[in-house]
């Protein structure tokens, strides 16, 4: 790894750490704004954007205080593979279907495990993560165009 992609996930981190204390309303404090971990992979090669979305998570729920525990682990990882096939559909090209994708995905898909342990939880989760995807998809669009 050269010294440009080490310097690209510095960056790009610091930034999502910026993000993550821009809070969207919600019973859960972590959501935030996660508009630069699909930047990571948008101009660059995936592994970056997985690895800021992972590591932006993490930083985003100390913040907001680690409300959901462990959970937030596994978002991490969730987070993480979500970027990365983000990354991949804009390289090929495939730029309405990555930002579809990462819409759809970030705002009801990756909250699904807490149906399975706290079906009520799912319920607060997603009108903030809708909201927080929506506002990250539209500033994600500006940024990867210029």
């Amino acid at each position: 790894m050269d010294v440009r992609k080490i310097s690209a996930i510095v960056i790009f981190i610091a930034l999502s750490a910026v993000g993550a204390m821009i809070k969207i309303p919600s019973p859960i404090g972590s959501i935030a704004l996660i508009v630069f971990r699909p930047f990571g992979g948008c101009h660059t090669w995936p592994g970056i954007g997985a690895i800021v979305a992972g590591l932006g998570h993490i930083i985003s729920a100390f913040i907001g205080g680690m409300t959901l525990g462990p959970f937030h682990f596994l978002i991490m990882v969730e987070m993480a593979v979500l970027t990365w096939m983000f990354s991949i559909l804009y390289i090929n090209g495939k730029k309405v279907g990555a930002f579809f994708l990462f819409f759809i995905s970030n705002a009801f898909v990756l909250a699904l495990p807490f149906v399975f342990d706290q079906p009520w939880l799912y319920t607060l989760l997603v009108p903030g993560l809708t909201v927080a995807t929506a506002v990250n998809v539209v500033l994600a669009v500006l940024y990867c165009r210029a």
